[in-house]
């Protein structure tokens, strides 16, 4: 079976930290960065208009009567008579799957792989493409509304981008980290990374954030979400930012992992 191909391409060990075979897990970051500037930036802003959350998933009824929309998804709405715990995945154009069909963007991915290994989780893809820190914080609320047990917090890459202060993307997403806590929500914290001629101070002290904020709110953490994807073939786009559907599934893969610690049956 596919899961099972791609799966074994994660190694043995925790496949969070384990050095790919094609390159190093700096060298494949750095790469990534090197051609994200614009292109993940841009790809985000060329994104079709969000499609609305269909009447029937809870998405749709949160936050009263303002209106939000969503990327579409092939998740099915949870229904009242769906009891299984919510796992959101909350963040932007990587988590919503953009240039993937919606049945193959990641949360979809992880929700398949949950499903065979007999977690009960109903995933629901909160990404949505062109957001920054500022805009994942607007939407806390709507998160919130959906009660969820687990959250895998993406967000970062298109405020560091627009070369946005990091001290205000630390703080919105040391907001959103603390809200969904007191929520009850265990938090998981993916990161990414920045193109070389972003200067490398601004560099350091930006893939310092992701580790600091993960000590700070004692959360398990990924650094480099495309972790096992950048620089595999077939992985990436043509835009060499957005993962594949094929490289969406090692992405639901390196999540599946970083969630371990807070699945329970």
């Amino acid at each position: 079976m596919e899961l099972i191909r791609t799966a074994r391409r994660a190694g043995t060990g925790n496949p969070i930290f384990r050095v790919p075979t094609v390159a190093s897990s700096a060298t494949a970051a750095i790469a990534w960065a090197a051609v994200a500037a614009g292109a993940l930036l841009s790809g985000c802003q060329k994104a079709s208009k969000a499609a609305p959350v269909p009447s029937g998933s809870s998405l749709a009824a949160a936050s009263g009567a303002a209106p939000t929309t969503f990327p579409p998804t092939a998740i099915a709405p949870r229904t009242a008579a769906d009891t299984r715990p919510v796992l959101v995945c909350f963040g932007d154009s990587l988590t919503a799957g953009l240039g993937v069909d919606p049945s193959a963007s990641y949360p979809a991915d992880l929700q398949r792989l949950l499903d065979a290994q007999g977690y009960p989780y109903h995933v629901l893809n909160a990404g949505i493409s062109g957001n920054t820190t500022k805009d994942g914080l607007d939407r806390i609320q709507l998160i919130l509304a959906q009660h969820p047990q687990i959250v895998v917090v993406e967000f970062g890459g298109n405020d560091g981008l627009r070369g946005l202060p990091i001290q205000q993307t630390q703080a919105n997403l040391s907001s959103i980290i603390a809200q969904l806590q007191h929520g009850g929500a265990r938090v998981a914290l993916a990161g990414i990374t920045l193109p070389p001629d972003y200067g490398p101070d601004y560099i350091r002290s930006f893939n310092a954030m992701y580790p600091a904020l993960a000590r700070r709110y004692h959360v398990p953490l990924l650094p480099f979400l495309l972790r096992n994807v950048y620089g595999i073939p077939g992985d990436m786009q043509d835009d060499a930012t957005h993962p594949t559907t094929q490289g969406d599934l090692q992405v639901a893969l390196n999540v599946e992992a970083l969630l371990h610690p807070l699945l329970r049956k």
